[in-house]
């Protein structure tokens, strides 16, 4: 996590199984009124959301912020697009890094950092199924070893 970082308030954990992370970006996020009490409140879902770069802007897809309850006629589109804001050599560099086939940039989590919710991006690559079969035997065999040395230490 980034220096000064505050409370994480949505993890995007299959982001890290479909995916090799290659870089981060950390970026700021625009939103409406209500947006920001209803993520405050955690009420975010990163899930099935991405970033794609138009006309030199990068911009969030599928990002689900739930409407506020006391939101009323003020409320928002759950679904809407939102726009990332990042440096725009950062913005270029991504766009360089796109152009490869295979890139995708994903969401891998939001925080507050200052009182402004940030959002840590990520260049990844997708991962096949074998890759993805590897990690589980591995994060299985870490898991039994250290089964096996708490156990060991009980005695």
């Amino acid at each position: 996590m980034p220096k000064g970082e505050g409370k994480v308030l949505a993890q995007n954990k299959k982001a890290r199984h479909d995916f090799f992370i290659e870089e981060t970006f950390e970026a700021g996020i625009v939103l409406q009124g209500t947006e920001i009490k209803s993520i405050r409140a955690g009420r975010v879902n990163l899930k099935d959301a991405f970033a794609r770069i138009q006309k030199g802007e990068l911009f969030l897809y599928n990002m689900h912020v739930s409407p506020y309850e006391q939101g009323n006629r003020y409320n928002h589109d759950p679904l809407r697009t939102r726009k990332l804001l990042l440096h725009r050599k950062q913005i270029d560099k991504l766009i360089g890094e796109t152009k490869e086939a295979g890139y995708s940039i994903v969401p891998l989590k939001m925080y507050l950092k200052n009182g402004y919710a940030k959002v840590l991006i990520g260049l990844a690559k997708g991962k096949k199924k074998y890759d993805k079969r590897e990690d589980l035997k591995q994060k299985e065999a870490k898991r039994d070893i250290e089964r096996a040395f708490r156990d060991r230490q009980k005695m």
